[in-house]
C-alpha cells in the first residue's frame, strides 16, 4: 500500500469515528466527547476514562489505546485488523468505548 493510499484510508476511519460519535450523543444519554488533533482523537467519556486513536504513519498503522490495553491495527483484507489476533477495529472500539461509558455504543467502518 502506498502512503497515500493509507493515509486515505486512516483520514477515512477517523472521519467515521468523529461522525459516529456525533450519532451516539445525539441518539443516546452517552456524552462522548471527541477531540481531535491532526492524526489523533481524544474520546472521553463522562467518567472522565478515555480513548486514544492515533495514526502511526512511519508503520502505516491505526493505533488504539484503552482502558483494556493498547493495540495496533494494520488495513488487511478491506478492514482494519489487529496485529495480533486480527480482530477487527470498529468491533474493538465499539466494544472498548460500551466498557468505558457504561451503554451500549456502535462505531461502523466507513462504507
Amino acid at each position: 500500500m502506498t502512503d497515500l493510499e493509507y493515509l486515505d484510508l486512516a483520514e477515512s476511519a477517523l472521519k467515521a469515528i468523529e461522525n459516529a460519535c456525533d450519532r451516539i450523543n445525539d441518539e443516546t444519554d452517552a456524552d462522548v466527547d471527541n477531540q481531535r488533533t491532526g492524526g489523533m482523537i481524544t474520546l472521553t467519556f463522562s467518567n472522565h476514562s478515555q480513548i486514544i486513536i492515533n495514526l502511526q504513519k512511519p508503520l502505516q498503522e491505526i493505533w488504539m489505546a484503552a482502558k483494556a490495553g493498547g493495540f495496533h491495527y494494520k488495513f488487511n483484507s478491506g478492514q482494519w485488523r489487529d496485529t495480533k489476533d486480527a480482530s477487527e477495529f470498529f468491533a474493538n472500539l465499539s466494544r472498548y468505548a460500551s466498557e468505558q461509558a457504561g451503554l451500549p455504543l456502535e462505531f461502523k467502518a466507513p462504507a
